[in-house]
Formats: structure tokens, sequence, C-alpha cells
């Protein structure tokens, strides 16, 4: 039972909304990049809303943001680089005929 007399307890302030995900952000910023600046982005704004600022959201988004465009221009420039050994495959084939082939101790199949 509670003592009447006594005052009322105040509410407990929760803090930055968004601040626990912005650190889980900045872990996955490192480890899976599109994930943690998605995650990023979503603390960034809680936060915001709450009227805070939230520097693992803000360091999620920045790390994040350069690992995922590194990883597209690498595979982009796999894909252009497998582009051009399959063009190549296809000529070589083309002069060959089809069946199997050895050409400098690589093994080659056409159809």
């Amino acid at each position: 039972m509670t003592d009447p007399t006594l005052p009322a307890a105040e509410p407990v302030a929760t803090g930055d909304p968004g601040r626990a995900l912005g650190i889980v952000a900045l872990v996955l910023a490192f480890v899976a990049s599109l994930l943690g600046l998605i995650l990023g982005i979503a603390a960034r704004s809680m936060s915001a809303k709450a009227g805070y600022r939230n520097a693992p959201a803000r360091a999620a988004i920045v790390i994040a943001g350069i690992i995922t465009v590194l990883w597209v221009g690498l595979g982009i420039a796999g894909l252009t680089i497998g582009a051009g050994h399959f063009e190549e495959l296809a000529q070589q084939c083309d002069q060959l005929g089809p069946g199997v082939h050895e050409i400098d101790g690589e093994r080659i199949v056409c159809t």
C-alpha cells in the first residue's frame, strides 16, 4: 500500500528512443552494410522525432553508405569483367566449333 502523504513518483525519462537501434546499425554497417544503412536511417529518424541527435546512427549511415557503394562498384566491375570473358569464350567457340578443346592448359567446352 502506498503512503498518501508521499508525493507521486515522477515518470522516468526514457531517453533517446533510437539510440540502441543506432548502435545495432553501427555494428551491422561493417557486417551487412545495406541492412546497417537502413537501420541507421530508421534510428536517426526515431531520434530526430524525439528531439535527440544520434551519433551512432549518423556514423552507421556514413560507414554503411561508403561500404555499400564500394560493394556495388566491385559488383559492377566483376560483371563487366565477367561479361568480357564470356564474350571472348564465345568468339573462341565460334572459331573452334563444337566439342571439348584445350588451349594453353585451359579446357573449353563449346556447344
